[in-house]
């Protein structure tokens, strides 16, 4: 068996290849992908932002998808639920060592040896293809019943990162006023997370109008436009939530910048939760007596744990019916326009683009 896949092989150049499908190992599974995601980490693998890659590499590690196989021995999923061929999953893509400090002592992700990317020419378990072969060891979660494939798939990574994020950084609590950077699929995790945690004020700061009605609709009680001059957006944030400034802001923008913007724009005895600046390697200044006189606590997240898409997949699916998260995906694409797709997510068009390899 064969099938397509997105395949990038060398920095900013994609091509779409035609690759051979292996059947699952003992312990694995062999998925239709229905959906996979654009991430906005995909934009900065492709552009090199994010550092150098094992080239080839098939792109995608958001997807929901439809069992074709499954290896010996599998009966479940990794909750333990039955699971049958033609069952939809979804899946954590980080391949763990599971034989390491950080994976038997820590407790934590990336472990030492994790495996991100497989070599395109091997089976693989990137989602902008029509198959993802899911090795031994990956965990995949059986979709409710009820799920929409499109409201699991709307938040993609985005939504396991930020249960992450205030997992290891602290929860939101009932009448805290939280400010987010950017309303990318992140922000948008990051509004709806707090507006259901009972947040008094949810602000959301981003450029793209369209991405900003999205942050109403989850949620946000106020936006505020990144075309305006940062010392303008401070002051219409502090209008909204007091003197003594928000008690928690996350950066979800994943632009440099963001970060000094982000410690002038936290309260007193506030939290700074970074999680968006993954893919931007670089520096920024900021002012440490500014970290003192706040007693502000700066913590950042990424890599969300297995439990952490179990989560978001079963948040996702109890709040399909009351907010319009199947709405969030505005773009769709074929494997072989996964540029557009990756030039549609850069750009802000797109709220959250997806691959759909039925569409020729």
């Amino acid at each position: 068996m064969r099938g397509r896949a997105a395949v990038m092989v060398e920095t900013n150049r994609l091509e779409t290849w035609d690759v051979a499908i292996a059947d699952p190992e003992p312990g694995g599974a062999l998925v239709r992908v229905v959906l996979g995601g654009v991430c906005g980490s995909d934009v900065h693998i492709l552009s090199g932002e994010a550092g150098d890659m094992p080239f080839p590499i098939i792109l995608g590690h958001e997807g929901v998808g439809r069992v074709e196989r499954l290896g010996g021995g599998v009966a479940t999923d990794y909750a333990g639920t039955p699971v049958a061929e033609g069952d939809l999953v979804y899946w954590s893509p980080i391949a763990l060592c599971r034989r390491c400090y950080s994976c038997t002592v820590l407790e934590e992700t990336p472990c030492e040896n994790t495996q991100f990317f497989e070599d395109a020419s091997k089976p693989n378990w990137g989602s902008y293809a029509d198959f993802a072969w899911l090795p031994n060891g990956m965990p995949f979660y059986r979709l409710p019943d009820h799920a929409q494939p499109e409201a699991v798939a709307a938040l993609g990574c985005a939504l396991p990162t930020v249960l992450r994020g205030f997992d290891r950084c602290g929860p939101v609590k009932v009448g805290d006023s939280v400010v987010v950077q950017g309303a990318g699929p992140v922000g948008l995790s990051a509004i709806l997370v707090a507006a259901q945690a009972g947040a008094r004020d949810v602000i959301v700061i981003d450029a793209s109008p369209v991405r900003l009605d999205a942050a109403r609709k989850l949620g946000a009680t106020a936006t505020v436009s990144l075309a305006d001059p940062p010392e303008e957006r401070r002051r219409q944030i502090y209008d909204h939530v007091g003197k003594a400034g928000p008690d928690i802001v996350v950066e979800a923008a994943g632009a440099l910048p963001a970060f000094p913007e982000g410690v002038d724009l936290s309260g007193i005895h506030s939290r700074y939760i970074i999680l968006g600046l993954w893919g931007a390697i670089g520096t920024q200044p900021i002012s440490p007596r500014d970290l003192t006189l706040k007693n502000l606590t700066i913590a950042g997240a990424s890599f969300p744990k297995p439990k952490h898409y179990y989560q978001a997949m079963h948040f996702a699916a109890r709040l399909q019916d009351e907010v319009p998260l199947a709405e969030l995906v505005t773009h769709r694409f074929s494997i072989a326009d996964a540029q557009q797709a990756l030039d549609a997510t850069r750009n802000g068009t797109a709220v959250k683009a997806i691959i759909d390899p039925q569409l020729s």
